[in-house]
């Protein structure tokens, strides 16, 4: 009897809830705003459960990170509650990334043992930080940029140094004066608060459900590991510290470790 009770009510939900089609660029992150039944809601897609929100007026928010390498196809996404199950379609498109040239002295471009292991000790710092649990709000909007100034290169560029490809440039950079205050976007727990050989002064802020800004080539922190920032906060200051050409700040998003675009979360939305 249960299960001829479960497939009524999958057949009785609103066709609107059916084979809906999404577009969406590399490194971007989807917003989904749309009616859903009553009771708890859980959406899946890249093989990861993403934050899902019940607004004021019943209807449901979601958000997608896509990142900057997802293969350009389609993937279903998932909808489950306990009495139904729905399922969309997700189509990731292929960004237009610039291509972006350095130039910096030999010692940061090749790298010793010791140096190496510098490194990939900075990373290990940075990649455990994504997967860290921060208790907040799953509502996730940016209203500001954490610094002013002037995007010297952005996001997903492919990164030449001395004339050798590197990865992709995972965030934008912003050039501003040495001393310029940066301000965090949108609260969160500091989890990372480091002097890195190739990211300098580093600040990473854990905003829940795998939401990570980091802070890179800071002249100073004004923040320590484990505090908690709110929206709007100084937590450093514009500098050229690490593989710098001139004083700038680097601010990327991980989200659930995909690499985004931070203005794709950039905009004035209202939580309804």
């Amino acid at each position: 009897m249960k299960t001829i009770l479960l497939i009524l009510c999958t057949f009785l939900l609103p066709a609107s809830l059916f084979a809906a089609q999404y577009h969406v660029t590399q490194g971007d992150v989807l917003t989904i705003h749309r009616d859903m039944p009553e009771g708890k809601v859980t959406l899946q897609c890249f093989g990861k459960h993403w934050p899902v929100s019940r607004g004021k007026n019943g209807k449901i928010w979601a958000w997608i990170g896509v990142d900057l390498k997802t293969k350009t196809k389609s993937y279903p996404i998932i909808w489950t509650s306990r009495s139904w199950r729905a399922e969309d379609q997700l189509s990731v498109s292929k960004g237009e990334f610039r291509i972006s040239h350095i130039t910096v002295d030999k010692k940061m471009a090749v790298f010793d043992k010791e140096t190496l292991a510098h490194i990939r000790s900075d990373q290990r710092m940075l990649k455990n930080s994504y997967t860290a649990k921060v208790d907040a709000s799953p509502f996730i909007h940016l209203t500001n940029m954490p610094v002013t100034g002037v995007e010297s290169t952005p996001f997903g560029a492919q990164r030449y140094v001395n004339g050798e490809p590197r990865s992709p440039h995972s965030g934008i950079d912003i050039a501003a004066p040495e001393g310029t205050p940066v301000v965090t976007p949108l609260a969160g727990k500091v989890l990372v608060v480091s002097n890195m050989y190739l990211n300098g002064n580093t600040v990473a802020i854990g905003h829940g459900h795998g939401l990570v800004s980091v802070f890179s080539h800071l002249k100073s922190a004004s923040v320590k590991e484990g505090d908690w920032i709110d929206r709007d906060k100084q937590i450093g200051a514009v500098g050229k510290t690490g593989r710098a050409t001139g004083p700038h700040l680097h601010w990327g998003i991980r989200f659930q470790k995909a690499r985004i675009n931070p203005y794709s979360i950039l905009r004035q939305e209202k939580r309804e």
